[in-house]
């Protein structure tokens, strides 16, 4: 028996592609959808793209026969599109809210006996529908079990003579291990745990040590095993996309730009770093904001400049008002000579960009589309570094298994141009450790 599954807008404008991913099935479209859709196509963003080709896909179907009587489909479904009609009805719903009219769709379906999944990102809307009897699903075709997402790093019990043969000879045979390209292992003596050696993979059976020209970055050295393996990747220049994920404190983004000037200022490998980051607001959004892009954007990049001006000093926070404005006349001339460049997401889409170190951060509140649509402006000689915290999430219709930062994570852990590290332990102070493990 085949199944109806009614989509909600969400779902289309998280993935445009998600029409075509209920193989042998009907998929139905309420009209309230497609008015929804009308409304976001004008948009620049992420939402305005998908809402235009999802438009577009339905005019492509309409060329094939009528979508209210259903279209097949090249997979083997069958498209339709409900009008509901002013006498549609849904227990205890208000029909005016565009949202219950899409629910009543599936449960008339369901009233008329069909086998019938509403599929929505909303979670209230979810529930709604299950509290009517209907069967209901996330969109999950990009989603990951955050559970079990790839550390990029573990510990390993071996004979003492495997440690002693890596600090001897700098490589050691992993026989058994199965490794993952550039996965950091913590050796362990069998014997004796103190005696210890960090090495990184180079390919499934080979383990090498860490190279000791990676120590630092700009005068910052690692205060974690962790950071350590962070700072290997980011200084690799054979490693193009690197992934850091970890909560507030842990040193993803003040890592990632030291390695930037670095890499940049002393070693010349790139020309420039650029840094981008969504425009999502924590809490209440002030509105308009006055003032060119570059003024817009300050706003909202006032983290990097913060990490940027204690990078500046040294790794040292500024002791009076005059070292504050010292150090922010150094920042201001990164910016002003284009070493450090600012770019809001919106505008890198359509860019080639080469020889250059890209920063994302707050990576964790882009979709996979969106993190695909960034990654694929890399042109020759640049480095990607994606960084986020999965717990700390504002995209109302993301997750820690469905954003874009943990799902590149998972597809790229076995390409050896990629490298990931989760950080656990914050290092940017005793109470911002308290926050990150009790609150």
């Amino acid at each position: 028996m085949r199944k109806y599954f009614v989509l909600d807008t969400n779902v289309l404008l998280h993935n445009a592609d998600s029409i075509s991913s209920f193989s042998d099935n009907f998929v139905v479209l309420p009209m309230s959808v497609i008015e929804e859709l009308d409304k976001f196509k004008s948009r620049s963003d992420e939402l305005g793209r998908n809402a235009r080709k999802v438009i577009r896909d339905l005019d492509h179907l309409r060329m094939h026969g009528r979508l209210a009587e259903g279209v097949q489909m090249e997979n083997g479904g069958i498209l339709k599109i409900f009008t509901e009609g002013d006498d549609i009805v849904c227990p205890g719903l208000n029909m005016k809210v565009p949202d219950n009219r899409i629910l009543a769709v599936a449960y008339t379906l369901f009233q008329q006996g069909e086998k019938v999944i509403f599929v929505s990102k909303d979670i209230n809307a979810r529930l709604k529908a299950d509290a009517l009897g209907i069967g209901v699903m996330d969109f999950e075709k990009q989603k990951i079990n955050f559970d079990e997402l790839f550390s990029g790093y573990r510990e390993q019990t071996v004979p003492g003579k495997v440690i002693d043969i890596l600090y001897e000879k700098r490589e050691v045979e992993a026989d058994g291990l199965e490794l993952l390209p550039n996965e950091f292992v913590l050796l362990l003596d069998e014997a004796d745990p103190k005696h210890s050696a960090l090495a990184r993979a180079v390919n499934e059976k080979k383990l090498v040590r860490l190279n000791p020209q990676y120590d630092s970055a700009w005068q910052i050295r690692s205060r974690s095993k962790e950071q350590r393996m962070c700072l290997e990747l980011l200084l690799d220049p054979g490693v193009q996309i690197v992934t850091l994920v970890g909560q507030a404190g842990t040193g993803k983004t003040l890592l990632a730009l030291a390695a930037g000037l670095e890499e940049v200022l002393i070693n010349k490998r790139y020309e420039k770093i650029l840094v981008s980051r969504p425009i999502i607001p924590l809490g209440k959004d002030l509105g308009y904001m006055p003032g060119d892009k570059d003024e817009k954007l300050s706003h909202w990049m006032q983290p990097i400049f913060d990490n940027l001006t204690f990078l500046m000093g040294s790794g040292h926070a500024p002791k009076n008002r005059q070292d504050d404005n010292s150090l922010r006349n150094k920042v201001e001339k990164l910016l002003k000579d284009h070493v450090v460049e600012m770019e809001a997401l919106t505008y890198i889409r359509g860019r080639s960009i080469s020889g250059q170190f890209v920063i994302v951060d707050e990576a964790q509140n882009l979709t996979p589309h969106e993190i695909k649509t960034i990654i694929s402006r890399a042109g020759e000689g640049t480095k990607m570094v994606l960084t986020g915290d999965p717990y700390q999430i504002d995209n109302p219709y993301l997750d820690s298994s469905s954003n874009g930062l943990t799902y590149t994570v998972e597809r790229l852990k076995n390409l050896a141009i990629h490298g990931h590290i989760t950080l656990k332990k914050s290092e940017r102070s005793q109470l911002a450790g308290v926050a990150a493990d009790y609150l």
